[in-house]
């Protein structure tokens, strides 16, 4: 039998049978892994998994109990999946969720401050394991005029850059309908850093959930981890959206540097028109993007993180 992995805490797994919602707990049975993998984790939420209920007394299948759980056998091919770097530079990664239809990226300009490296590095992540993604400014109702030019420059950035990127406010209500809409059908990613309002965003999506939300840690400006674990919600309007714990860092895995100019669409769009072929995009002469660059067309705040990713040796600290 199949079901889809909607609760992942250590050892323990929640799966369903997807569009129904009717959970039980797994474990898993034998030694699991995804072909060619790395990753900690060879079960991640949004996984497709083939199970087996426990078994009765008399050898009959019988409702899975947190006591005698059902078995995860097998996992099935991946669509696409998120996966990072671990922070502690070893060679480790995790897959943050796997067989995603959207990620919305949500990111704050204060409070905490949005950090582009960061967030260029989950973008980059999304492109090369092919998942959408649309970038979510949160907390509108703390931008008063004071901040419109921050607001409009990192506007500009993202949406030169080829990505969506919509304002919303879990206070004032600000792009919520507009953004439970754009949930409805699809298994939905939410992911940044901690302090972004992630979990306010999905209370405000649909009030019936339950995920906890935590206070800025003043002394530093980040937020306090509210999710502890990954975990798929159900919206009562229709859709499922997938929450993560804050990340404080998102290393790139099974990425050559020559290859991650591939993987901003605004480069790659005029880096046919380089004058060496492969160009690295970084002294070579006849260069297409450092003339955009120059021109204003790429922003200087991308093309920064380009080269910080060149230079960082697959190592993000």
């Amino acid at each position: 039998m199949e079901a889809t992995v909607v609760k992942h805490t250590g050892s323990h797994y929640l799966l369903t049978v997807l569009p129904e919602w009717n959970l039980f707990p797994a474990v898993l049975r034998g030694k699991i892994r995804q072909k060619g993998s790395t990753a900690t984790n060879p079960v991640a939420v949004g996984d497709r998994v083939l199970f087996s209920m426990p078994e009765g007394a008399e050898g009959e299948a019988v409702c899975a109990t947190p006591e005698n759980p059902a078995a995860i056998t097998e996992v099935l091919p991946r669509r696409n999946y998120i996966i990072r770097r671990s922070t502690n530079l070893s060679r480790q990664s995790h897959i943050i969720a796997a067989n995603v239809d959207m990620a919305f990226i949500i990111v704050t300009i204060d409070f905490p401050e949005v950090k582009l490296p960061f967030l260029d590095r989950l973008l980059v992540t999304c492109e090369v394991y092919g998942v959408p993604v649309t970038v979510v400014l949160n907390k509108s109702d703390l931008y008063g005029p004071e901040y419109s030019q921050r607001v409009e420059a990192f506007h500009n950035i993202y949406e030169g850059a080829g990505y969506p990127v919509t304002d919303v406010s879990a206070v004032s209500g600000e792009g919520i309908d507009g953004l439970r809409e754009a949930c409805k059908g699809r298994v939905c990613l939410f992911s940044g850093v901690s302090g972004v309002g992630k979990s306010s965003l999905i209370k405000a999506l649909d009030p019936s959930l339950g995920p906890r939300t935590g206070e800025i840690s003043m002394s530093h400006l980040q937020g306090k981890h509210t999710t502890t674990f990954y975990e798929m919600y159900r919206l009562a309007s229709g859709g499922y959206i997938i929450d993560t714990p804050g990340i404080r860092g998102f290393g790139l895995v099974d990425l050559d540097k020559d290859e991650i100019a591939l993987y901003f669409p605004e480069m790659l769009r005029v880096s046919g028109d380089c004058r060496f072929t492969p160009c690295t995009h970084t002294h070579e002469p006849g260069c297409a993007v450092k003339a955009a660059v120059e021109a204003g067309t790429i922003s200087y705040e991308r093309y920064s993180s380009y080269v910080g990713m060149l230079e960082e040796e697959q190592k993000y600290r």
